[in-house]
């Protein structure tokens, strides 16, 4: 856009036949310009969406994405497992004690915008870390 002075400032658009390859094209157009390939789509927390990793940072574990363990207390948790979770924050000390996952140590992984317990935190003397998260506690794309 180009400002005119005459007497009072005016802010227009050229039109296409005048603009020139310095003319800047609007900052709005440019914004909202995503193409559908570009897109990411995320997996958000469900308490209060806020973004915790993305479907590309899923993997296995012992052969399989999808766990299914209960804890000593007889609660049954259905978890998937991810490489990374940016949106989680962890919450105690670490624990080798009833850990599902045999040479895993593991912490409480918890939504850093409202901490919501989302899963944990898994992680080995030899420095490899994956997070097992609680499907039903997440929104998926």
């Amino acid at each position: 856009m180009i400002s005119v002075n005459n007497g009072s400032d005016h802010l227009f658009r050229l039109p296409p036949e005048n603009k020139s390859d310095e003319t800047p094209s609007s900052i709005v157009e440019d914004e909202t310009k995503k193409k559908p390939s570009e897109k990411e789509d995320y997996i958000l927390c469900r308490q209060c969406h806020h973004i915790i990793t993305s479907p590309s940072e899923r993997m296995e574990i012992e052969g399989s994405h999808q766990h299914t363990f209960a804890n000593p207390y007889g609660i049954v948790f259905e978890i998937g497992c991810f490489r990374t979770v940016k949106g989680c924050g962890l919450a105690g000390p670490d624990s080798d004690e009833f850990s599902w996952f045999k040479g895993f140590s593991w912490r409480i992984a918890v939504c850093i915008m409202c901490l919501t317990h989302l899963g944990w935190s898994f992680s080995s003397q030899s420095g490899t870390r994956f997070y097992g998260l609680i499907l039903d506690r997440l929104v998926f794309p």
